[in-house]
């Protein structure tokens, strides 16, 4: 019987991180197929290490995903260099991909909504150590000596890693910069939460919108509210129960009733400045949004 509680603790202590480590997964391989391989196959590893013994089992967890998709993109690597090897030695090509490398249109369509298809597009062009420091430092702020065990580099090695695959991502496309978004959408939700009035004001453009959908009007938001004092009354000593989150590839936010989104926050900042926010509650959009926790 004591047991059975240990192990259904375990399957709901794992549940909850799920979405964060799909989020991972997702990013790394830019397969919503694989990422859920990637997530399951860390569940089983999981079931079969001595979970007591594990005492950040975030960082266990996204360590095992981590290195599963490592495994994944090395080894898609050398498939593709066998591929190109394989065209060198024929007169006459063989199809343009192997059959289980072929992309699926819906799931390009879904994932260009949720990460961006640039982002993507880009990230395909990373060596495999150089894509999993990337993602894992800029978008989920996991620390260099973290990602340097996983892919067995110096800390110092990883740093550079992830650093040459930003300048690449910033030269290809015009994505914006994650971490700079990070900070503002943080420190407004800061602000708020410590009643911080004049601290908000600068964290506002003059002309900042915020702009709720019905759901969440429904549940005590306004239609709308336009400028930086407006739009700072509401949020200042509010936004308790509010997580910061990665809401579609952007830092964003949510807030969740046992586990499950109600509002998701949509922040645009330009600038240093946020100039425009966006409330979404319905239940339909809030399914297909992909939302990661931070933290």
């Amino acid at each position: 019987m004591v047991v059975m509680y240990e192990d259904e603790l375990l399957a709901r202590r794992f549940e909850e991180r799920r979405p964060r480590l799909q989020a991972v997964a997702r990013r790394m391989l830019g397969s919503a197929e694989e990422a859920e391989d990637a997530v399951q196959e860390a569940w089983i590893r999981l079931q079969r290490a001595d979970a007591e013994s594990v005492e950040n089992l975030d960082g266990w967890l996204t360590t095992v995903v981590g290195r599963v998709c490592l495994d994944v993109l090395r080894a898609r690597t050398r498939r593709e260099e066998l591929f190109e090897e394989l065209l060198d030695q024929h007169a006459d090509p063989p199809p343009a991909a192997p059959a289980d490398e072929a992309a699926d249109p819906e799931e390009a369509a879904l994932l260009a909504d949720s990460v961006g298809r640039a982002l993507l597009v880009v990230l395909d062009t990373l060596e495999p150590d150089e894509r999993l420091a990337f993602v894992l430092h800029d978008m989920f702020a996991v620390p260099f000596p973290d990602i340097a065990a996983i892919i067995e580099r110096s800390p110092a090695a990883t740093r550079q890693l992830a650093s040459r695959a930003r300048r690449r991502v910033r030269g290809a496309s015009p994505l914006p910069d994650l971490r700079r978004q990070h900070q503002v959408v943080s420190a407004f939700l800061t602000a708020a939460r410590n009643g911080e009035f004049d601290r908000l004001l600068a964290l506002l453009a003059p002309d900042v919108a915020m702009r709720a959908d019905a759901t969440a009007v429904g549940i005590g938001a306004a239609r709308a509210t336009l400028g930086a004092e407006g739009v700072a009354k509401v949020f200042s000593g509010g936004a308790q129960a509010a997580r910061l989150a990665l809401v579609d590839g952007a830092v964003g936010a949510v807030w969740q009733v046992k586990g499950r989104a109600v509002v998701a926050f949509g922040f645009t900042v330009e600038d240093g400045r946020i100039t425009a926010i966006e409330l979404m509650g319905d239940a339909e959009r809030l399914e297909g949004l992909d939302i990661a926790v931070l933290g």
